[in-house]
Order: structure tokens, then sequence, then C-alpha cells
């Protein structure tokens, strides 16, 4: 079982490891927790929400703001510029 810390700690990590400005995929972070990391994407983005909600990450799509859990399809996150 993979925990909600876990997948906190691998998004902070992932997005503090990139440049100001430069966005990662969700699916970065789950790839690196499970083989089965599909099943673990819904997981990711109710974190990645909360971690939005903080103001620790800020989430895109296609450029434009959006929010992990109301947003369909592909997302990008980075840390707050």
């Amino acid at each position: 079982m993979i925990t909600a810390a876990a997948i906190r700690a691998k998004l902070l990590d992932l997005a503090a490891r990139r440049s100001e400005g430069a966005t990662f995929c969700p699916s970065e972070a789950a790839r690196s927790l499970s083989k089965d990391w599909r099943l673990l994407m819904p997981s990711v983005r109710e974190v990645a929400a909360d971690l939005v909600d903080d103001g620790k990450l800020v989430c895109t799509q296609r450029g434009e703001p959006a929010h992990p859990l109301t947003t369909r399809g592909a997302i990008r996150l980075a840390r707050p510029g």
C-alpha cells in the first residue's frame, strides 16, 4: 500500500528537482512508486490537489491554470513561481 505521505514526498521531490517554471506530469510520481501506476493515478491527483490548495504546487493544462480533481485529461505540475 502506497501512502499519501509517500506520494506527497515524491511530488514535492519532483517539483524541487525542476528549474523554476519547469513542469512535470503527475504520472512520473506514480510510475516511480508502482508498477501498476495507472491504478495509483487517482491517489496522485488527490494528493496533488491538496498540494495545489496549500500553495505548494501549481497545476496547469495546456499552459492555463487547472485543478487536479476538476480537470479531465493531461495536467502538468510545477513548484509555484
